[in-house]
């Protein structure tokens, strides 16, 4: 019988792997679609479709793009600011909360970016190709724990813990390559006039003036001076997220008191029928307000926009982005050396660097193995964090602007992130027996 304080440990994160699941097999589900309508009679259609253009705006402040970037740039903002939040409160209760605790996945994302960067800068051909580096250093979260749901009880705690915990830390460093190597031509007005708005919003978060309202106003206001300022929305996606509260307006304490009055309340009311009066339903309208104080604003919002992200965005973006020709207009294979050097850093070059770098921590004593795991369970992982598809193909957007380099290398990580995913699944589902907690 497991403690109760480890039960409520468990509860979240176990919630949030089943949804983080499911939304990963209905990724893969777009994935096939995707590549079903653009390779088949609907191709023109399918592909012409994400690039008309939508245009909103007035007078001279207009944004006007194509379908394709307002899910890449919109969209995936909310997708990255999720990340942020996810980010957040791995730094504060999870597992990167101390340096002891995270240093397995620390090395592990080390080495699942190092390395695969190092495999596709040794492999690579031709100027133009080069800057597609940083699409070999990401790992798909949605996708790998969907993976693992495909195991069942099979697979402990601890390794689903460790795949999420070095997933994250990957995508920090995804981040910041963002930030950093995929932002050109930076306009410093709009970005100046962003900037006293964020400090706003933080000091707000630091003050407890923190409200929802004036928070979502402020945020797309940031979003479209970084859209103006040619710096990724996406990267205000992750600032922002830093703003939201980790603090609840009321005490746990404050909340049990409050909640005992009102079920006491409720229950004076009770006359045996299942028709509430005025007063029990003004004492469950006072339970539902009390209990949204108690709540940390971090994790409302996680809460509320995981399903939006899983069920939504993603999938979205797989149908808008995924479909790719397999054949050219003369019937070869669209499968050229920029393929074949992305599919051979995520498929090797990622478990490579993840499994050598957790080997190298555990040997010298630098970190030690979640409970019930073994270095085979790692292995496993490892091809899994090969699985690089929805920060890849997004990274390959930013990384080339000819459609046929983008055509290549999504094929490169259709590729590599499959067939690494296969191999993953096959290595997990023979290391362990069902039921193992």
């Amino acid at each position: 019988m497991k403690p109760k304080i480890i039960k409520l440990i468990e509860k979240p994160f176990t919630q949030f792997f089943k949804l983080e699941a499911a939304g990963g097999l209905l990724l893969i589900f777009a994935v096939i679609a995707a590549m079903i309508f653009a390779n088949s009679a609907f191709a023109s259609s399918y592909l012409s479709f994400w690039q008309q253009d939508f245009t909103i705006g007035f007078d001279d402040f207009q944004l006007k793009k194509p379908i394709q970037l307002w899910i890449n740039d919109g969209l995936m903002a909310i997708f990255f600011f999720l990340i942020g939040l996810e980010i957040r409160r791995e730094m504060l209760i999870g597992e990167l909360q101390n340096i002891k605790q995270a240093a397995l996945p620390i090395f592990a994302a080390i080495g699942g970016i190092a390395i695969p960067v190092l495999f596709f800068f040794l492999l690579i051909e031709g100027d133009t190709e080069y800057n597609g580096w940083g699409i070999v250093m990401a790992t798909d979260i949605a996708l790998a724990i969907g993976i693992l749901k495909l195991l069942g009880d099979r697979i402990p705690l601890g390794v689903k813990v460790f795949l999420v915990a070095f997933a994250i830390i990957d995508d920090i460093g995804a981040i910041l390559v963002i930030a950093i190597f995929y932002s050109d031509n930076v306009n410093v007005m709009y970005l100046f006039s962003a900037l006293p708005l964020l400090l706003g919003l933080w000091l707000m978060m630091k003050y407890r003036l923190f409200n929802n309202y004036i928070f979502i106003i402020i945020s797309v206001v940031i979003w479209v001076l970084f859209v103006k300022a040619h710096i990724h929305p996406t990267i205000a996606g992750v600032l922002l997220a830093f703003c939201v509260p980790a603090y609840s307006h009321l005490n746990i304490k404050a909340y049990l008191k409050e909640i005992e009055a009102n079920i006491s309340d409720f229950n004076k009311e009770d006359n045996g029928s299942d028709i509430l009066n005025p007063i029990q339903h003004e004492e469950i309208d006072a339970i539902s307000q009390i209990t949204e104080k108690v709540q940390p604003p971090l994790q409302i919002w996680e809460h509320r926009l995981h399903g939006i992200v899983a069920y939504a965005i993603l999938p979205i973006f797989a149908l808008a982005n995924a479909g790719v020709p397999i054949l050219n207009d003369v019937g070869q294979l669209l499968f050229t050396q920029l393929s074949s050097t992305i599919a051979i850093s995520l498929l090797v070059g990622a478990p490579l660097g993840i499994s050598l770098f957790s080997w190298v921590a555990l040997h010298f004593g630098w970190a030690k193995l979640p409970e019930n795991t073994t270095f085979r369970h790692i292995i496993g992982v490892s091809l899994l964090g090969g699985v690089g598809f929805t920060m890849s193909i997004f990274i390959s957007t930013l990384a080339f602007e000819e459609v046929a380099l983008q055509s290549a290398s999504k094929i490169g990580i259709l590729l590599g992130s499959s067939i690494a995913a296969v191999l993953g699944f096959l290595i997990l589902r023979f290391s362990t027996t069902p039921s193992v907690k």
